[in-house]
């Protein structure tokens, strides 16, 4: 159960916040996906992804006299409730973990949390185990991450979803700010900003809509960017797209990220609305809702899904008749650059933001539905993506003026 909620305001603050006191990070290695299995503990079997845009390596490490874990290093992950091999979040972090295995040598396991009574369990096994980096996925482990370090000072963790900053619940007994976190966070809403322009762009109903697993910052701002993104289509085109879902500080949320019925339900409310164009932001809850667009279309309708975190195309073929594209967070490639640091500088390295300036996110091609796209909006997306790069773009609509 969540323990904390934050806005999504004050968590993109500190966003702001960590990104400026560290400063950017330098260019990365090649991020491509691996199916190796880990060494010590089975991964599930899954798909193998596309490469990814290389995220940057973070070469400038904080102060530290540990010596570089070398290859022999043990790289160790906590999943969230939705598992190893959800297809989407936790599946894209522990796809880094087996990178580093195939690429650096580096020992690799990981825990499943079947509950949020898990999180420190498992968390505190592998600090006993020894491990020289332990990941943890996801906000919801935020708690129990930041007390395992503060408990554990010689230990180096790394969380997904989460920066670290100078306040509760990265600070120590005596008020200090743990040193020995690494934030792995995402600009996710300028991925969904372009999807939500592309969605708009494709509904032949005017209506997309969107819902989440649980109403906290990192799902709200896919859902925020998706909004965003299709107000823009209508600023530039004169239109008027009905986002259903999200209405900048409220909308539909399952309460779960592990139901595929719910994902189900949800999709079907959506698409007896008139939703054409549908983001779930639930991990495999998401699963549910593919199905729903499926026997949809299958019925005579003609509906689209967008995925997130990864690109469902491959990890989720099953739809790929119904996929229009996927917002990818790549959380593989932070997680590899994150222990390439501990291998070869001894450091976790500055707290990192994947934007889509460093390849950190992005977008998915339309595969099957380039014909649906066609060049002229595709062409509008990719000068989208150029100008949220280089700042003529803002995200933040209303005012996402180009200029």
């Amino acid at each position: 159960m969540l323990k904390r909620r934050l806005s999504l305001v004050a968590l993109l603050a500190a966003f702001v916040l960590v990104v400026a006191a560290c400063g950017d990070d330098d260019a990365a290695d090649d991020t491509s996906a691996t199916t190796a299995a880990p060494a010590t503990t089975a991964a599930p079997a899954t798909t193998a992804a596309p490469a990814t845009t290389a995220a940057p390596a973070t070469t400038a490490a904080p102060a530290s006299t540990v010596a570089p874990a070398g290859p022999a290093a043990l790289a160790c992950m906590v999943s969230d409730q939705a598992g190893i091999d959800d297809k989407s979040f936790n599946e894209t972090a522990w796809r880094g973990m087996l990178q580093a295995e195939a690429e650096l040598g580096t020992q690799v396991e990981f825990l499943e949390s079947q509950d949020a009574t898990d999180y420190r369990v498992n968390i505190d096994a592998f600090i006993e185990q020894g491990c020289d980096l332990i990941v943890t996925v996801g906000f919801l482990l935020s708690d129990d991450t930041g007390a395992a370090a503060a408990d554990n000072p010689d230990s180096r963790l790394a969380i997904i979803d989460f920066p670290v900053y100078p306040d509760a619940p990265w600070l120590d007994g005596d008020g200090n700010m743990v040193t020995n976190v690494r934030g792995l966070t995402y600009q996710t809403d300028e991925a969904a900003f372009l999807a939500g322009y592309l969605a708009a762009g494709v509904s032949q109903t005017g209506v997309i809509g969107t819902f989440g697993g649980i109403n906290i910052p990192p799902v709200s701002v896919f859902m925020e960017g998706y909004r965003n993104g299709a107000a823009y289509y209508d600023s530039v085109k004169g239109t008027e797209t009905t986002v259903l879902g999200w209405d900048g500080t409220d909308g539909l949320f399952t309460d779960n990220f592990t139901s595929l019925d719910d994902g189900r339900a949800f999709g079907q409310n959506l698409l007896d609305e008139g939703a054409d164009v549908i983001l779930p932001v639930a991990g495999p809850v998401g699963l549910g809702t593919g199905q729903a667009i499926l026997d949809f279309n299958s019925a005579g309708g003609s509906a689209m899904m967008v995925g997130v975190d990864t690109d469902m195309f491959f990890s989720a073929p099953e739809f790929e008749d119904i996929l229009l594209t996927s917002i990818l967070k790549n959380m593989d490639a932070s997680v590899f650059n994150t222990i390439n640091n501990i291998v070869t500088l001894g450091s976790l390295g500055n707290q990192y933001l994947g934007t889509i300036a460093n390849g950190g996110v992005g977008i998915a091609p339309f595969h099957n539905f380039e014909s649906v796209v066609g060049g002229a909006l595709a062409g509008e997306i990719a000068a989208l993506e150029v100008g949220i790069a280089d700042g003529s773009v803002s995200v933040g609509f209303p005012g996402a003026d180009e200029g």
